[in-house]
């Protein structure tokens, strides 16, 4: 084993240690009592273990905290998956905090020159040492750069995406050793948690990444006065340093210093939600994280949004399964409801068609019937949903988990300034015009030509497939599995008809010897016969007359056989 393996075991070993011992303050390590040998867990979190099979969320949400910036944003994510933990884990883990001390200004001032290749007197004509805001992957600062500009920069926390690699290994370790020794981990699919965690958190420590969503985002709202979005100073922007334009103004829960601008609140208040439908229904690219601190209200009343490291992005065919779904719910249209939920794949086709999956929906459905969308909140349709999705373990898409979330922080802003608003009531009529945009002459020609494209790339690519199969097969790498279906009754049909085409020529021979045996000049074995009269009879006669017979009564049997088979 060389150095840097061993190294990076013993951290890895360390950190393991530390994790534990948080763990073990919480109460939440006995899961791990079989692999280590020791009670780690209280008695008390023992009992609620073993009561409800699950850990104490409370307890979690504290050593989440403790554990440091990779298990806060980790309990984020699980806080998103309300289709896989239960209901009190996620109102528990909504209230994570994620906001730590700032890190020392000398040590930002040094990210920012080694990342931008220039000392910062050559950047900036002022910046604050102060942080105005720090969370636990980065934190912002004001300036002014020297062309003028009021700028914020957001810096990545030093060594954060190092510390987050070690965290995931060790996260991974724990995951597969809960799954092991805890039903509630295989049912929640610890490992897979860890795993989308992974694939997200590195794209909120990717500046360019967010500087990408900023100005599509900016491309989006160009037209729209009432929303604003900051631009970003490329030139000054690194994989970990955004320079972006500084959005003048106040967080959107404090009420009184929007009145104090001479600004209504349930004004801003429909502007969010407005805003919130037309990303959903127009763009299919969202800010899915609509909290206060990233919705600012500025002096001539239009909203700035900011911090764009969480988006949620829906392709055309899901923007309108999405809508359909929002209307069927808002119409009290089952079938439709089903049927989009089906075609965006978020049920089978085998739970469409269970009556009583329908019957649940139904009554999930139901506690809204005959009321206004004004008089309905998101976080009624979203408990209603979860508890169906619960009900029937299914498994919701991410960006659909993202949509439900921003739909209640949305409403849950639109509330804090006083709007008796409904989210529902206000993304109708988005909704609708997108349902009807997918029926226009130009939507069904570019859906044609999307699709025709599709198709000719598949052809193209058709020989190649076939080239690859039958070489695999020459090398013996792979198999083909042949199936028939319909052969099952063939003997049955193929006896029935030689058994018909026999008795046809029975018929048919019967008839021909009658026939030759009545025309036959000998006779044998004449004798009379008293009947209405004195006749002649003779053997060859009687023989032939029976051949008639069979022939006749075997012809009508064949007849009738066949007519009745529907196959004349």
């Amino acid at each position: 084993m060389n150095i840097s393996t061993g190294a990076h075991v013993m951290q890895g070993a360390t950190r393991l240690a530390a994790i534990l011992a948080v763990l073990a303050r919480h109460g939440l390590a006995g899961m791990f009592e079989k692999r280590f040998g020791q009670t780690l867990s209280s008695e008390k979190d023992e009992q609620w273990l073993s009561r409800t099979g699950m850990i104490n969320p409370r307890h979690l949400r504290l050593a989440l905290e403790e554990l440091g910036p990779s298990f806060v944003k980790l309990g984020q994510l699980m806080s998103t998956r309300a289709d896989i933990f239960p209901p009190d884990w996620i109102e528990e883990l909504t209230r994570l905090q994620d906001q730590v001390p700032p890190i020392p200004f000398p040590r930002i001032q040094q990210i920012i020159e080694q990342e931008l290749n220039r000392p910062l007197n050559d950047i900036f004509k002022t910046i604050d040492s102060q942080a105005i805001a720090a969370a636990s992957v980065a934190q912002v600062h004001a300036a002014v750069l020297m062309t003028g500009e009021s700028v914020a920069v957001k810096v990545i926390r030093p060594g954060i995406r190092k510390k987050i690699q070690q965290d995931i290994r060790v996260m991974v370790a724990l995951a597969r050793r809960f799954e092991k020794l805890s039903e509630s981990g295989r049912l929640v699919g610890a490992v897979n948690v860890v795993r989308e965690f992974e694939r997200t958190v590195f794209k909120e420590l990717d500046m360019f990444i967010e500087a990408g969503n900023m100005a599509r985002f900016a491309q989006n709202f160009r037209k729209i006065d009432e929303i604003h979005i900051p631009g970003v100073f490329w030139d000054y922007t690194s994989r970990s340093v955004l320079v972006m334009e500084y959005v003048e103004g106040v967080k959107m829960d404090q009420v009184d210093a929007i009145r104090a601008m001479g600004i209504d609140p349930e004004a801003i208040a429909l502007i969010g939600l407005r805003s919130f439908s037309r990303q959903l229904m127009e763009f299919g690219f969202f800010h899915a994280d609509p909290h206060p601190g990233n919705t600012i209200v500025m002096p001539d009343g239009r909203v700035g949004l900011v911090d764009f490291g969480i988006i949620g992005y829906l392709d055309d065919t899901m923007m309108r399964k999405v809508a359909e779904l929002f209307l069927g719910f808002a119409e009290h249209d089952y079938d439709q409801v089903i049927e989009a939920l089906h075609h965006a794949e978020i049920i089978d086709g085998n739970l469409a068609e269970n009556s009583e999956f329908q019957n649940d929906l139904q009554d999930a459905c139901e506690p809204f019937y005959g009321r206004s969308l004004k008089t309905i909140s998101a976080k009624d349709v979203y408990d209603q949903i979860m508890k169906l999705v619960l009900t029937w373990h299914i498994r919701l898409p991410r960006n659909i988990l993202l949509i439900l979330k921003t739909f209640i922080q949305t409403e849950a802003l639109g509330k804090i300034l006083g709007s008796s608003a409904s989210l529902l009531e206000q993304a109708r009529p988005f909704a609708i015009k997108l349902v009807m945009k997918g029926y226009d002459a130009h939507k069904i020609s570019k859906t044609l030509g999307r699709d025709f494209r599709d198709l000719y790339t598949h052809a193209r690519e058709i020989p190649r497939w076939t080239n690859t199969i039958l070489k695999n097969l020459s090398e013996g790498k792979q198999e083909i599995e042949i199936r028939h279906s319909g052969f099952q009754n063939l003997d049955d049909r193929l006896e029935k008809g030689i058994n018909r085409l026999t008795i046809g020529l029975v018929v048919a021979a019967s008839t021909i010897a009658g026939s030759l045996v009545l025309n036959s000049s000998q006779k044998i074995v004449e004798f009379t016969v008293d009947f209405l009269g004195h006749h002649t009879l003779s053997v060859t006669g009687i023989l032939g007359m029976t051949g008639y017979v069979i022939a006749t009564i075997l012809g009508i049997w064949l007849f009738i056989s066949i007519f009745r088979s529907g196959k004349m």
